[in-house]
């Protein structure tokens, strides 16, 4: 089954029959998430219901499943810009809580601060064997994690291990990342969205009124993450980023990653 030709969006859809579609990022070389990233992944989420999906697997490239937000960019923005992407952000992430599809996260490589957001989200992480790296760093580059996010973190892994990785911003291999729970299994590099495409086909094979009620029961507390003031959440969010401690950490980090100032 080919893949849908790249659309300025940078996701790829394949559709991998029984109603499995692929979302794959495809935005070189890191799958950063800019705003266009993360409106066009909204979308795909939100239609797929209606566009006949029944499960969802989201995967990345080949050693990067994503880099997260690209900070570069955000750098550049003001306040009310800035501001205008948390909410899209956040409004991503609840379109994954919220999903009535199943969705399967084939982590395939790094998966560093927003990467790994995105997986906590989803139903089953599978990831990548091999030297890869995934983790809530955000407090290393000097962000705080949202109370959201910890939230689905501590739902994942538990309190203490939410509060271990959360705190210190730690980064671990795929084998700690089993371990603590951050994923649910492991597969070759090349195994990782077969094994997501097969989780999706054995959930799909169950009687479908059970499982999709019972799925919803189980994922209610993560939904209800973003009933209450988001708002407040995403100002407070917003403020830390233009802190000074905060501004220096980032750009230090970028210029370590990228070697050019900003």
């Amino acid at each position: 089954m080919p893949d849908t030709p790249e659309t300025p969006q940078s996701i790829r859809t394949r559709d991998h029959g029984d109603g499995i579609r692929e979302l794959r990022l495809a935005r070189p070389p890191a799958n950063a998430l800019d705003p266009t990233l993360i409106a066009a992944l909204l979308a795909e989420i939100r239609s797929a219901p209606a566009d006949g999906a029944r499960a969802l697997v989201l995967s990345g490239a080949p050693g990067m499943f994503s880099a997260g937000l690209d900070v570069p960019f955000l750098l550049t923005l003001d306040g009310e810009r800035l501001r205008a992407v948390w909410h899209d952000f956040f409004g991503l992430l609840e379109a994954l809580a919220r999903s009535p599809l199943p969705i399967a996260a084939a982590v395939t490589g790094h998966s560093p601060a927003g990467g790994a957001v995105l997986a906590i989200f989803c139903d089953w992480r599978v990831m990548a064997a091999g030297e890869f790296k995934i983790g809530l760093n955000e407090v290393r580059v000097g962000i705080p994690l949202p109370t959201a996010i910890h939230g689905a973190l501590a739902r994942v892994v538990g309190d203490r291990q939410a509060e271990r990785l959360g705190v210190a911003g730690l980064m671990v291999g795929p084998e700690e990342a089993l371990a603590v729970g951050l994923v649910d299994e492991l597969a070759p590099p090349e195994g990782v969205v077969p094994r997501a495409i097969e989780w999706c086909r054995t959930l799909l094979a169950l009687p479908r009124g059970p499982m999709l009620e019972t799925r919803a029961t189980a994922r209610r507390a993560l939904g209800a993450l973003f009933d209450d003031a988001l708002e407040a959440e995403i100002e407070r969010f917003a403020g830390a980023w233009f802190e000074e401690e905060t501004q220096g950490a980032l750009r230090a980090m970028v210029e370590r990653v990228t070697g050019r100032k900003v």
